[in-house]
């Protein structure tokens, strides 16, 4: 089950009394906790019946005597437990959520890690109650999902503005939103986020990024290139080399696998590359400028140069100095 439908259940009054939420992704745990700790009561029911719990601090017999505890002038109360990685002895809670009260809504956050499926307590919760694994969103998955928010939240971005802030924040999906949230602030009565807006708010430069730059080495542009790199030496927080590398053979590895899908159609080739289908021009228009030969030695010149980065057979050039003699033998 997905924490969106597990909110919609709330949001409908249907409610399971244990729900443990676990794994890498902190922005859905952290998205459906907080939807209980602030909507599932009233704020008047809260004041009686609402309970939090901190792992590091709390002791699970405390816990289990709050969740034991029947609603006061409400038809049910809500139990949190936070950070219950951090819990000594969590596994004793297992009594309890074997034969839960009907009348608790009992969430538990469990950060970073997961339940050992091996162990009984695990059963127990899976049998028992809610468990929903959550894990960290592909890369490819970030543009669509990126637009998807943006859209709910009642605005639009061009893709070259969606391309910019899924390259230059990643998938700190935490960030994103709050980011969003900082242009949509700024935005007034406006609807469309410009690219002019992800410069002013956020602070990418729509001429001088990673994108950008994947861009001009796409079209072998070498002037532009140069310039972008010049800009990356002048502003080195703008794009450590670190992320230029990666992003630059996430790239070409997208391009090289256009060569193997073995058709001109754009849906069927983002599909096998998998990105949006928004973004598929950008990489069937490079392997019309790269034969399949140049795409290959791309990559093996990325991983050189990566390793350059690191030290390993270089002759100590910095970073920009590495990436315009990259860009130069990638466009001979």
């Amino acid at each position: 089950m997905s924490m969106e439908k597990i909110i919609a259940d709330w949001k409908k009054g249907s409610f399971r009394p244990v729900y443990w939420f676990e794994g890498e992704e902190e922005y859905f745990i952290d998205k459906a906790v907080d939807y209980a700790e602030r909507n599932i009561l009233s704020e008047t029911e809260a004041s009686f019946n609402l309970s939090v719990f901190y792992g590091k601090d709390a002791d699970w017999a405390d816990v289990v005597n709050a969740c034991m505890r029947y609603p006061m002038f409400a038809e049910r109360q809500v139990v949190i437990l936070k950070e219950a990685q951090q819990m000594r002895d969590v596994e004793k809670l297992e009594p309890y959520i074997e034969n839960p009260l009907l009348s608790t809504v009992f969430v538990v956050s469990y950060k970073d890690k997961k339940l050992d499926a091996r162990k009984k307590f695990t059963k127990t919760v899976k049998e028992k109650g809610i468990l929903v694994s959550t894990k960290k969103m592909y890369d490819r998955e970030l543009p669509e999902w990126t637009k998807e928010m943006i859209q709910a939240k009642g605005l639009t971005i061009s893709p070259k503005g969606l391309a910019l802030l899924v390259d230059h924040i990643g998938n700190d999906l935490t960030r994103m939103e709050n980011e969003i949230d900082k242009i949509s602030v700024n935005l007034g009565k406006r609807t469309a986020i410009s690219e002019d807006d992800i410069e002013d708010f956020i602070g990418v430069s729509k001429e001088f990024n990673i994108f950008e730059l994947q861009a001009a080495v796409a079209a072998k542009d070498l002037a532009k290139s140069i310039r972008i790199i010049q800009y990356f030496e002048a502003n080195p927080k703008s794009a450590p080399v670190q992320l230029v590398f990666p992003s630059l053979y996430s790239f070409f590895s997208k391009v090289f696998m256009v060569f193997a899908a073995g058709t001109n159609d754009e849906k069927t080739i983002a599909t096998t590359i998998g990105v949006p289908s928004f973004f598929v021009k950008d990489y069937i228009q490079a392997a019309r400028v790269y034969p399949y030969q140049g795409v290959e030695k791309i990559l093996l010149l990325l991983h050189q140069y990566n390793l350059k980065s690191i030290g390993i057979g270089s002759n100590n050039l910095e970073a920009g100095s590495l990436l315009k003699e990259l860009v130069v033998k990638m466009m001979n």
